[in-house]
């Protein structure tokens, strides 16, 4: 019951919130061509961050768990940096550089890029939430749980909806390991916000950016971290390095190509129109 409320009330409040930052996004020229070459406003995650903001802000005070409340206010405080990061990546990004390697290539040569910055400002953050919520003995194995988790949603977002489809399957996954556990309440009100954005961002109307991508990244290994067992936490360390190991040397649009499966599901709801230019 109490998921249903919170991902019912993130859902109205994104849903009101949506085309007032969308327009504010347009009338601040910071519109960009997305693969296909159409121009759409780019740094619409902004919404992930706001909402749950407003969200635990109304139901804060009414939370009787001091541990629920610790975390909460973590999980606000580290979706704000991740937010700031991805939007730096967002605004003064440039595409020329990808991938872990190349961004720590020009990293030893001198010259910080924003990926380089994304990615240390991304585990300092995790550190952070890991020694301020878990025992002394699992910080390493938290804070990179964390901070892959955060990359690898956007390493997914290169084509409309993947990103959020991503959230959604790894959400409901942690809510089935950990059905029951009140932190739930954290993916629920993420849950409501995305279905509320989800349709824009499936036409090719917004871009949620490294904005979006890195609040529903790390809220998917915040919320794994503090649920999951150590065993299955390592176990999923290892797959998601593998994961980027994989991305430096392929790509995941071509490996989903070639896959029905796969492909069926990234089509699945898509209508993005093609630039005519």
């Amino acid at each position: 019951m109490y998921l249903l409320l919170f991902m019912a009330l993130s859902f109205f409040l994104a849903y009101l919130l949506l085309p007032l930052l969308k327009d504010m996004i347009v009338k601040a020229g910071f519109v960009r061509p997305n693969y296909n070459g159409k121009e759409v406003p780019l740094g619409v995650g902004l919404l992930f961050l706001f909402v749950p903001l407003f969200v635990f802000v109304l139901t804060l005070l009414f939370i009787e768990d001091e541990t629920l409340r610790l975390l909460t206010v973590v999980y606000l405080f580290v979706t704000a940096i991740m937010a700031l990061l991805g939007l730096i990546d967002d605004v003064f990004g440039s595409r020329e550089t990808t991938g872990f390697k190349g961004h720590f290539k020009h990293l030893w040569h001198g010259r910080l890029t924003t990926g380089a910055l994304k990615a240390i400002g991304g585990l300092v953050v995790a550190v952070f939430a890991s020694l301020a919520t878990a025992p002394w003995d699992e910080v390493v194995l938290n804070s990179l749980l964390i901070a892959l988790a955060a990359n690898t949603l956007n390493l997914l977002d290169l084509r409309p909806g993947r990103a959020g489809k991503g959230f959604l399957v790894g959400a409901a996954l942690l809510c089935g390991a950990g059905w029951g556990h009140p932190v739930l309440i954290l993916l629920a009100t993420v849950t409501g916000t995305l279905l509320a954005y989800l349709p824009s961002d499936l036409k090719a109307e917004a871009m949620m950016g490294d904005t979006g991508s890195n609040v529903l990244g790390v809220s998917l290994g915040l919320v794994a971290v503090w649920i999951l067992s150590v065993p299955t936490k390592i176990a999923l360390v290892v797959a998601l390095v593998a994961i980027h190991f994989l991305a430096e040397k392929y790509s995941f649009t071509r490996i989903i190509e070639g896959n029905r499966v796969l492909h069926f599901f990234d089509r699945l709801g898509r209508k993005e129109e093609f630039s005519k230019k």
